[in-house]
Formats: C-alpha cells, sequence, structure tokens
C-alpha cells in the first residue's frame, strides 16, 4: 500500500509539469505570438544553446556561485546562531544590529559590491551569502531557544558535558528549525544570483538570459529560464534528500508520537 501511495505521488508529481507544459503548447501553437514561442522553438533553444557548450561557460559557474555562497552562509549562520541562541544578553545586544541588516534588501547593496570588490566571482557569492545568512541564522535561534529546558537541565543532571549537551540536546533539537531556514534561503539563493547576473556579469545563466533579451532572441531567453526553474527543483531535492536522512530520528519520533 505504502508503495502504491508513492507511485501516485510520484506520478502526480510529474504529471503537473506535463499538463502545463502541454496546455502552453496547444496555446501558443497557432498565435504564432513573438513573446510567446511555440513550444517547439523554445525546445529546439534549449537543446542547441544551453545543453551544449553553455553548460560549462554559464550553468556551471552560476552552480559554483550558489553552491559558494549558500555554504558560506549556512557555516556562518549556524555558528553565530548558536552562539547568539545560547545567550539572551548576546541576543539583545545584536538585536539591533541583526534586525538593521536583515532589513536592508541584498540588491540594494550590489552597486555598493561592485564598486568595492568589482565585478568578479567574489562579489556575486558574498551577495547570495548576505541574503541566505538572516534566514538561516533566525531559524537557528529560534530552534535553539525553543528547546524545552527540562531537556538541557535533565542532561546537566545525569552530568552530561557542555560539549554533551550541545551535540546531543541542542544540535538534534534545533536541526528541524535550521533546515526549514536552509531550505528557504536555497530559493533566495537563486534569487541573488540571477539578479547579480543581470547586472554585472560576462558569463552565467542570468547573464545569458539578459542577453537574449537584449537580442530580442526570445526562445532562447525563454529556454534560459527553463534551465532555471529546472536547476532550482533540482537543489532543492537534493536538500530535500539530506534533510531527510539527517533528521530520519525525527519523523520516526514524530510518528511514534501520533
Amino acid at each position: 500500500m505504502k508503495r502504491n501511495g508513492r507511485t501516485v505521488l510520484i506520478a502526480l508529481e510529474i504529471a503537473t509539469p506535463f499538463v502545463l507544459v502541454t496546455l502552453y503548447a496547444l496555446w501558443a501553437a497557432p498565435r504564432d505570438s513573438f513573446f510567446f514561442p511555440p513550444l517547439g522553438e523554445i525546445l529546439a533553444a534549449l537543446r542547441a544553446d544551453w545543453f551544449g557548450e553553455r553548460i560549462l561557460s554559464d550553468i556551471w559557474p552560476s552552480i559554483r556561485r550558489i553552491l559558494l555562497g549558500f555554504s558560506l552562509s549556512a557555516i556562518l549562520a549556524v555558528g553565530l546562531g548558536f552562539a547568539l541562541g545560547l545567550s539572551r544578553r548576546a541576543r539583545i545586544a545584536t538585536a539591533p544590529l541583526v534586525e538593521f541588516f536583515r532589513a536592508l534588501p541584498p540588491p540594494a547593496l550590489l552597486p555598493l559590491t561592485i564598486l568595492v570588490l568589482g565585478v568578479g566571482d567574489v562579489a556575486k557569492v558574498l551577495l547570495i551569502a548576505l541574503v541566505c545568512l538572516f534566514p538561516i541564522l533566525q531559524n537557528t535561534i529560534a530552534g535553539i531557544t525553543g528547546i524545552d529546558p527540562t531537556l538541557r537541565e535533565t542532561a546537566r543532571m545525569y552530568g552530561i558535558t557542555r560539549r554533551g549537551e550541545l551535540l546531543h540536546v541542542v544540535l538534534p533539537g534545533a536541526l528541524p528549525a535550521i533546515f526549514a531556514g536552509l531550505r528557504t534561503s536555497l530559493s533566495l539563493a537563486v534569487i541573488m544570483m540571477v539578479i547579480s547576473e543581470f547586472v554585472a556579469a560576462s558569463n552565467g545563466i542570468g547573464f545569458g538570459i539578459w542577453q537574449a533579451k537584449r537580442l530580442f532572441d526570445i526562445p532562447l531567453m525563454w529556454s534560459g529560464i527553463i534551465i532555471l526553474g529546472i536547476l532550482g527543483y533540482i537543489l532543492n531535492m537534493a536538500l530535500l534528500q539530506i534533510e531527510s536522512r539527517v533528521l530520519a530520528w525525527h519523523r520516526g519520533a514524530r510518528k511514534a508520537a501520533e
């Protein structure tokens, strides 16, 4: 029964985009619209341009920027989140700074980063890291402060060391919230990657889409947008797979409690 149910869910997940693509093909084919080209032209551009040399020249640089910026933000945010989550005084002292920088839209910092760091990958990676930092940071703090104090007190009563408490009580208790922040930040990383490549870049998926728009190559532009969607989907599925393995104990405990 479980296998059949999983098969039905996978079929639904595949069927939905297939139906939407089919509807677009039926709608666009007879119109011969400049801005909404037939599906065949978009797929031809996808195959000829993006699945050729652009895999290394444009797709891979964008993936590298996302992974570097996302990884950097995850390391910094989780480490800082633990420091603030475990200290109420530190949270109060840094709250104005956290709220100030969280409220700043990262695209607004793009001119400054270009001026200081240039148009290379360093500026793009730092912008991606900045936009990813605060969702992970806030979820880490919320996950730690949301742990039942009784659990930590019980750990101390049984003589568990501070390090053991952090590794076996605090970290597992905060992991579900941390992964929620990671999922939010991953989608923001893709968005920030595209924005940074629109403004100042010589390669990347965003650069390719912008160039296609400037050249009025609409099928190429749409195919680049499809590539972005596919990339975001693959990255999200990869993170979900990691989460399912790391938090297997958490889901098992929830099922047992139901």
